[in-house]
């Protein structure tokens, strides 16, 4: 297994609590839209970004009506990672707080993109 500390992921404020708690988890959605704007779990998983260039990428597309956080995603094989079709990672299953670190926050939204 090679643990991976490159990977991110992109959330409303809204959750920060949550994710402090109780790490990252599709199960919890619900306080905020996700990042292109859906009201319920596109997967059963959580999206993750490869990179911080990938992650700027969700930072500009954020959709969730407000400011976002950028955590930093530890300690995850990536061999287990999936394509959701439309060439963005998503683990399925659910991540600790243990292994997620708040990195970014309070992002506020990109205008005109």
């Amino acid at each position: 297994m090679s643990d991976t500390s490159n990977l991110f992921h992109v959330s409303s404020v809204l959750n920060r609590r949550s994710i402090t708690q109780h790490g990252l988890d599709w199960t919890r959605m619900g306080a905020a839209p996700g990042i292109a704007g859906s009201r319920r779990p596109e997967v059963e998983g959580i999206f993750v970004c490869r990179g911080e260039e990938t992650a700027e990428f969700f930072l500009q597309i954020n959709n969730t009506g407000g400011p976002v956080d950028l955590w930093s995603v530890d300690g995850i094989d990536e061999g287990l990672l999936l394509d959701n079709g439309n060439g963005f990672d998503y683990l399925p299953g659910r991540i600790p707080a243990a292994r997620v670190r708040l990195v970014r926050e309070d992002v506020p939204p990109q205008l005109g993109f």
